[in-house]
């Protein structure tokens, strides 16, 4: 038995079938079918919708995973009634299936979208803020950690603005020349976004800026994102449709 997170579900022949990509907290991402899941009367039907968090029993198959159980521990329901935040959530999804690993432990993964998740659908974090620590902290998992330290070029450690580069992952302060796509950094951002990298993973998430700050934070991760994967995301193109002024 393992726990995982349905992250999405896939197109099958079989119209009674489900095949689905789950990240679990024992073998990462995996991708399993669940048979007869489509048909009313199935007990697997409901633990294998997406942004479901399930408690799951599967057997090895050729190429993939056959779900032989599963028991639904949590749906997130409250995101289920909000649009905006359904399509944020499926971003993380998105974020999870180009980034988390295939076949390893991935428990720091799962905590971090569980996290996201019931952050977003309780309504206690911006949504904005959310986002951010999720992209900022699933990079850091994977190795793509910016060096916040202090300016590249002159070492100074503190100013006003600091400007992050995307693609370097460095800062410059105002005095030294930096990258034409950086962008300004307020003290506020810049501790925000070293705290999402360097916090205990119980406190990532604990922190407070003003909206236009959180705003400008939020576009910072984005970035970084962008710049690092060098890949389009279509939810978040989606969720950018849907939230721009």
């Amino acid at each position: 038995m393992t726990d995982g997170l349905i992250v999405r579900e896939y197109p099958t022949v079989a119209e009674s079938d489900k095949f689905v990509a789950i990240l679990t907290r024992d073998k990462g991402l995996v991708r399993a079918t669940a048979r007869g899941a489509r048909k009313l009367q199935s007990r697997l039907g409901a633990a294998t919708q997406l942004l479901c968090y399930a408690r799951l029993s599967l057997i090895p198959g050729r190429e993939k995973y056959i779900i032989e159980d599963a028991q639904p521990q949590e749906v997130f329901f409250a995101l289920r009634q909000d649009f905006d935040k359904m399509v944020l959530a499926q971003y993380f999804c998105e974020l999870a299936l180009r980034l988390c690993p295939t076949d390893a432990p991935a428990p720091e993964h799962l905590r971090l979208l569980l996290n996201a998740l019931h952050y977003l659908g309780e309504g206690s974090r911006p949504p904005l803020q959310v986002k951010a620590v999720t992209e900022g902290r699933l990079l850091c998992l994977e190795g793509y950690t910016p060096d916040l330290s202090g300016c590249c070029r002159c070492g100074r450690t503190e100013g006003n603005p600091f400007w992050f580069s995307p693609v370097a992952g460095t800062l410059t302060c105002e005095g030294c020349s930096h990258d034409a796509e950086a962008l300004p950094v307020s003290p506020g951002v810049l501790a925000a976004l070293r705290h999402i990298l360097t916090a205990p993973f119980e406190r990532c998430f604990a922190f407070r800026l003003p909206p236009e700050e959180t705003a400008q934070l939020a576009l910072l991760t984005e970035r970084f994102l962008l710049a690092q994967q060098q890949q389009s995301y279509p939810t978040l193109d989606f969720y950018r449709s849907l939230t721009k002024n």
